[in-house]
């Protein structure tokens, strides 16, 4: 084992962790734990080629991992037991040409999303999902 191959791991780690840290970035924290199975590895007494491998493969697995959660969105954004307002009506005025619009709801303005089947259409809207502060909405058929 090689002083030098742990402590270049370790400082990669810390200079991940520092970079996610300042950008907000959640794949670097990702990459941190790859650079920490390759000090690991070096931990082990392993040479470098296993020591690149840990990392590559580590990181690699859990970027992937976590871009495939984060395509499928958070599931409590379209629970019910959760988010009360799911299923209710509100009406819609008009959309912009990206598919958003701004509605009121409970007394306040929000903000509007079309995700229902077709091209978005002033009328009546069912909430399907919540995202964060942003009603995700089909269009109720009549």
């Amino acid at each position: 084992m090689d002083p030098s191959d742990v402590t270049l791991w370790w400082l990669a780690t810390a200079a991940l962790v520092l970079a996610e840290l300042a950008s907000g970035t959640f794949y670097l924290l990702m990459l941190a734990l790859g650079a920490m199975a390759g000090a690991l590895a070096a931990h082990a007494g392993l040479g470098l080629a296993p020591q690149l491998l840990a990392a590559a493969l580590v990181g690699s697995a859990t970027v992937g991992l976590w871009h495939l959660r984060r395509r499928r969105g958070p599931p409590q954004a379209r629970d019910q037991n959760l988010h009360l307002d799911i299923g209710e009506h509100v009406q819609v005025e008009r959309w912009d040409a990206q598919g958003q619009a701004q509605v009121r709801y409970r007394g306040a303005a929000w903000q509007a999303r079309h995700v229902g089947p077709g091209a978005p259409a002033p009328g009546e809207h069912r909430i399907r999902a919540i995202d964060g502060n942003r009603l995700l909405l089909e269009r109720v058929a009549h």
